[in-house]
């Protein structure tokens, strides 16, 4: 029976599975107690993580018998991989547990602030009911440019097809061929031409150097006025002072950012009374479903490895 230690919240089902084989240590507070976590690693096999667990070469070095990190989710940036295994702890990740959330998500803030939900909200609650002053667009017959189209910009472009929106996409490894581009109706086209068209922008990108900042007021420029942007991939992907300004000029119609450069976000805010903003923090690949599917692929993987088998999803480098 090997020790498995939780630094994050993992859904209940999934932790009776781990509970069923071995013994397991649940803190979902421990990610934030440095010295507590490092000292719960010294005798454990396994850790589980979300994206809060700094897992770098002082946690491995405290916990020499790790064989395996399973990582709840997706994101590696709180993951030194490398590190990992230079010591032959193999990372699994869990891909697309989370992708149909985050493809809603795209797809319920387009609509909501092309028919501009927020702001007519804050009207009513203010005791306001100027009908016309949030007469709002139809997202048929729109046009959504889809940066990145992986896999969850392919999920995104199947339910924006339903809505009869025109699609466009950008990724330089996708091509003419690729089933999705066929199936649902892509045009593929530089990041130029897709700025300059598209009524609603999303972003389905990692953080390279290569794309910090992609988004900046050139960006934005390019864009046609009152189009807007949805971002649930990293805060990074764009700058935030860009945006306030380009929002309270009208040349931005809406922004919908699940994602902040610094989460949570620096005070004072450089988004703060922007109009037409809807402001989450890092939910939209957090629901019920998403959470149990990810969870239960991330304990799996742990017992597969504890048995001696090879992870089916190991963390890319």
């Amino acid at each position: 029976m090997a020790r498995v230690v939780v630094s994050e919240w993992v859904d209940g089902a999934a932790l009776e599975r781990l509970r069923e084989r071995h013994e397991v240590v649940v803190d979902p507070d421990l990610h934030a107690d440095r010295p507590r976590l490092l000292a719960a690693l010294v005798d454990a096999e396994a850790l589980l993580v979300r994206n809060l667990t700094h897992v770098d070469s002082e946690l491995l070095d405290a916990a020499p018998r790790l064989r395996v990190i399973g990582r709840v989710g997706v994101g590696l940036e709180r993951i030194d991989v490398a590190a990992a295994e230079e010591r032959d702890v193999i990372v699994s990740w869990a891909p697309g547990t989370n992708a149909t959330s985050v493809a809603e998500y795209v797809i319920g803030a387009v609509i909501a602030l092309r028919r501009r939900f927020e702001a007519a909200t804050s009207h009513v609650r203010g005791g306001g009911w100027q009908r016309q002053a949030f007469m709002g667009s139809e997202v048929a017959g729109s046009t959504l440019g889809i940066v990145g189209l992986g896999d969850i910009g392919a999920r995104v472009a199947r339910r924006a097809l339903a809505l009869r929106m025109q699609l466009l996409a950008v990724d330089p490894f996708v091509h003419q061929s690729t089933q999705a581009v066929q199936e649902y109706a892509i045009e593929l086209v530089t990041l130029e031409e897709l700025l300059g068209r598209a009524d609603a922008l999303t972003l389905h990108v990692p953080l390279l150097p290569t794309t910090r900042d992609l988004i900046d007021a050139a960006a934005l420029a390019q864009m046609p006025r009152g189009a807007v942007l949805v971002n649930t991939a990293r805060g990074e992907l764009v700058d935030e002072e860009a945006i306030a300004e380009a929002l309270r000029s009208g040349q931005l119609g809406g922004a919908a950012l699940d994602v902040r450069r610094g989460e949570p976000p620096a005070s004072p805010d450089p988004l703060a009374g922007c109009p037409n903003l809807i402001l989450t923090p890092h939910v939209a690949g957090v629901t019920h479903q998403a959470n149990a599917r990810a969870s239960a692929h991330a304990v799996e993987e742990v017992l597969r490895v504890l048995r001696g088998e090879r992870s089916r999803t190991p963390a890319p480098r």
